[in-house]
């Protein structure tokens, strides 16, 4: 998704209200106030204690007057960037409810909005996007399309990130109180740079980690980060990650949650502890800093919390040794966690199985839904399994629309007419429509999401997939849902010689006529040809949509071909996209990798160690 960078990126903080969300004096009648000096008392408030039962009281009163709410949100958005480029170009001219909006202004996407970023990172001296000047660039994480897209990033969006983090941990804190204690994130600044105009640019979740707020709220929280500022921030993930597992080690039973962006940073940084567990042992018995670690700030800061310690070094290292194939290794290093944190859904999913190996039996919460654009809704529901999350709409983040997806194939085709928050259908499938507070408006997401409930007016819904990224070559339409099934039902076969699928992407083949889909996989260790052949056809047969079965049966789609990669392929296209500006805590593996992303091809490419071509289809 990840889309969901951010992604929900595992982002903490209080939100600076634009709306009092409706107090017991007025009886919860959902009136609008200003977003300044109230805020800030509240959040001086905050700072000393967590309210959860507040908190949800007033997330209550948002969802019920939802409607309301969306066009005062909608109001004060166009009110307050009015007098920007882009708007004065659609000729509101001080009308700012939701018709007028929805005829005037364009349903956009990126590339379209593009022109009016860029003038913005160029230093444009008047109001391009919004009234109030943007302050820094974001990055998304450019698993798409191959580079990061420029987002323009503001403090409103800071406050709304909050707003989500908070609404979700008083429901998590509902069903899974904490104490006081301390949470091992696995999160990562990214590189920053400064663009022409002099905006300090980098990823979403390294603008909300150095925000004032990320700091104070997990205070608040009882689950500060264990790891110094030193860890997070710096240049070198790998030495980073390495320091973030240390001191999760040093203070093992204090940790009460363990989070990160995204599951596939959890999975990655266990498989990551796997090879360098006895190294932390011996740091921690000898109190002296492994040699890997070459950035001096990260030595002095490490030096502050790491002492001898014969007897934690001593029972880290037996705990590791008594484990079979590392099942249940958090749940033993970490007796007091109580539970494990970060989106899960969407193309997380796959790392599920690996995920709860490495829990035992500590739980699995998946995290809010949002991406480098903005948030759209927070999970209220953590006492459900990760597949079954859904995602409830926070109707004062952001205006929101929903493109039906009835008929409809591709991105650039005609669109049904979009509808508004309140408006979605029970059951129905839509993209999401964007208008935030940082100047995007009417922006397509290119999120798919199936409406499943609501609480109270406001939708709750689950997240299906990424609309462009689709395996096509003749009539045949498979999504990364549809991939990852496909994955999932080929990897089973795998479980005969106890080995895994490590990870897995996807590309188009056109050098021949017809052309054929290849799916790339990285094995955990050495399967059989036989039962790599065997894996070929069942992703082959697996791929269920009606247009690709009747093009494989009468050869308008040639055989699919397995492509099995040498081991650590994946984290070298990790390191390309870090090199990129991307951060650990929000990488995706990409699912689908085309001609817009030849770098992430060739090394795809340049790593194959055999090949397989299906007999399926006769």
């Amino acid at each position: 998704m990840l889309k969901v960078f951010f992604y929900a990126l595992t982002f903490c903080g209080i939100h600076v209200y634009i709306y009092d969300c409706f107090s017991r004096i007025f009886h919860c009648s959902c009136t609008l106030i200003s977003h300044t000096s109230k805020h800030k008392l509240r959040n001086k408030k905050m700072e000393n204690k967590f309210d959860s039962e507040k908190v949800i009281q007033e997330f209550e009163c948002l969802t019920k007057d939802a409607k309301r709410v969306q066009t005062e949100t909608l109001k004060t958005i166009l009110k307050e960037n009015c007098e920007a480029e882009y708007l004065k170009k659609w000729h509101l001219d001080g009308r700012f409810d939701p018709q007028t909006y929805s005829c005037c202004v364009p349903v956009v996407t990126h590339k379209d909005l593009d022109p009016y970023i860029q003038k913005i990172a160029d230093g444009a001296s008047y109001p391009v996007l919004t009234g109030k000047p943007i302050t820094t660039i974001t990055l998304s994480s450019g698993t798409t399309q191959g580079k990061p897209k420029f987002v323009p990033y503001n403090d409103e969006l800071t406050e709304t990130t909050m707003q989500i983090y908070r609404t979700s941990f008083a429901f998590r804190n509902r069903a899974f109180p904490i104490g006081n204690g301390k949470a091992l994130s696995f999160i990562f600044g990214s590189k920053q740079f400064t663009t022409k105009g002099g905006l300090l640019a980098g990823t979403a979740t390294t603008n909300v980690y150095r925000s004032a707020q990320f700091k104070k709220t997990m205070k608040a929280m009882n689950t500060p980060c264990c790891s110094p500022d030193e860890v997070i921030f710096s240049p070198d993930f790998h030495q980073s990650l390495y320091c973030h597992l240390l001191c999760g080690l040093i203070f093992h039973e204090e940790i009460q949650i363990i989070s990160s962006t995204f599951a596939h940073s959890i999975v990655h940084s266990f498989r990551t502890f796997e090879l360098v567990w006895e190294e932390l042992c011996s740091d921690i018995r000898t109190g002296v800093l492994s040699a890997r670690i070459t950035v001096q700030s990260i030595r002095t800061a490490m030096a502050k919390v790491l002492t001898p310690n014969p007897e934690l070094a001593d029972k880290i290292y037996n705990k590791c040794l008594g484990l079979t194939e590392w099942n249940g290794l958090i749940q033993e290093l970490f007796p007091n966690c109580k539970y494990i944190y970060a989106i899960m859904t969407g193309s997380m999913e796959p790392y599920l199985k690996k995920l709860r190996v490495y829990a035992g039996r500590v739980r699995l919460l998946s995290a809010d839904y949002g991406a480098s654009e903005g948030w759209i809704g927070a999970n209220i529901n953590p006492d459900l399994p990760p597949e079954m999350t859904s995602y409830t709409v926070l109707p004062n983040i952001g205006y929101f629309e929903f493109l039906p997806l009835t008929n409809v194939d591709e991105m650039d085709s005609v669109d049904p007419k979009p509808v508004g928050l309140t408006d979605v259908q029970l059951g129905e499938e839509y993209e999401v429509v964007v208008t935030n507070f940082a100047g995007l408006y009417r922006y397509r997401l290119g999120d798919v999401v199936k409406v499943i409930g609501f609480h109270n007016a406001t939708p709750k819904l689950q997240f299906v997939c990424r609309r462009n990224l689709m395996l096509t070559i003749n009539i045949d339409k498979n999504t990364e849902k549809d991939l990852q099934l496909s994955v999932e039902a080929a990897a089973k076969l795998l479980a005969a010689e106890k080995l895994e699928v490590v990870d897995f992407t996807s590309h188009v083949d056109l050098t021949n006529d017809p052309g054929h889909y290849v799916v790339f996989w990285e094995v955990s260790g050495d399967a059989s040809d036989e039962i790599l052949k065997k894996c070929c056809n069942c992703l082959d047969t697996s791929f269920v949509d009606a247009g690709y079965v009747s093009s494989r049966k009468v050869n308008a789609i040639a055989p699919l071909e397995l492509r099995v990669l040498r081991r650590g392929t994946f984290q070298k296209i990790l390191d390309h996209y870090v090199e990129l500006g991307s951060a650990l805590n929000q990488f995706k593996t990409p699912r689908y990798v085309g001609p817009s992303n030849p770098k992430v091809l060739q090394i795809l490419c340049n790593n194959v160690v055999k090949c397989y071509i299906s007999s399926s289809f006769g």
